[in-house]
């Protein structure tokens, strides 16, 4: 068994009166991909923005490899390993592709203030470094051909590859996804399975928000179910999708029995 890369214990988050999160524990294993789904409105997002250090939670602890990364800035997250695309898309639209990656790996870079006024040798190799990379990133999403356009003319699927090349700029040890099949057709969808398991297959655990059930059955090695920001069941996919408290989750009331309520959640 791989050993743990990524630890949560007990988060909780609150907006005002509503507790969005409340007692989320798991630990993803180095290697996977690890799913979080659950109902619109379930804290799925929520708990991103708190990994990723973009809200601050009101509990609990987290931790990349041993090393406590609770309280932290989104900036200092990414330069940990943790990477991060969202629901929706955040892309420069007026930059190229090729620009977007290339700011990607600013948490990777050297030179700072003095290096980009002055620009001496040492600068415009790590900028050369830099671009090199960038393309590389492209090529291996499968957009190189549209390095130059930019970002917001691309098409949707597109942008959504652009994202996790960008995210992938950052040399993340954990690729945190919100919803990258949002929005694509069949065929994208399918592309998209096969670049989460290149990914993967390159050494990039990947924690993965999607409501494709379909993807998400055949791509993940395990699954936690949240419902109104409590974690109400985790394990492997063929085992989540027969949990009562899914399907009731899932349908928004009693169930009259697991395999007429299943459909809900199968793929």
């Amino acid at each position: 068994m791989e050993p743990v890369l990524l630890e949560c214990r007990n988060v909780a988050k609150k907006f005002g009166g509503v507790q969005a999160l409340s007692g989320v524990t798991f630990a993803i294993r180095r290697g996977e991909i690890y799913g979080l789904i659950g109902p619109n409105g379930a804290g799925k997002t929520t708990l991103f923005n708190v990994l990723s250090g973009i809200y601050a939670r009101a509990e609990g602890r987290f931790f990349l490899e041993g090393r406590d990364l609770t309280g932290l800035a989104p900036d200092e997250v990414a330069a940990c390993g943790i990477a991060r695309t969202f629901q929706n898309i955040r892309l420069f639209a007026n930059l190229s592709a090729l620009e977007n990656v290339m700011i990607g790996r600013h948490v990777r870079t050297r030179a700072g203030v003095i290096g980009a006024i002055v620009r001496g040798a040492r600068t415009r190799a790590e900028e050369a470094a830099i671009e090199r990379r960038a393309i590389e990133l492209l090529d291996y999403v499968g957009i190189r051909a549209r390095a130059n356009d930019a970002a917001g003319s691309l098409a949707y699927g597109d942008q959504r590859r652009l994202e996790i090349a960008r995210a992938l700029a950052t040399e993340p040890r954990l690729l945190a996804l919100d919803e990258p099949a949002a929005g694509m057709n069949a065929a994208e969808t399918a592309a998209l399975r096969r670049l989460l398991e290149r990914i993967r297959a390159d050494g990039i655990t990947i924690l993965l928000i999607e409501h494709d059930m379909r993807l998400v059955m055949a791509v993940c090695d395990r699954v936690l179910v949240l419902d109104y920001g409590v974690p109400i069941a985790e394990g492997a996919p063929a085992e989540v999708r027969r949990d009562a408290r899914v399907i009731e989750a899932y349908l928004g009331g009693p169930i009259a029995g697991d395999v007429a309520a299943a459909g809900a959640v199968a793929p």
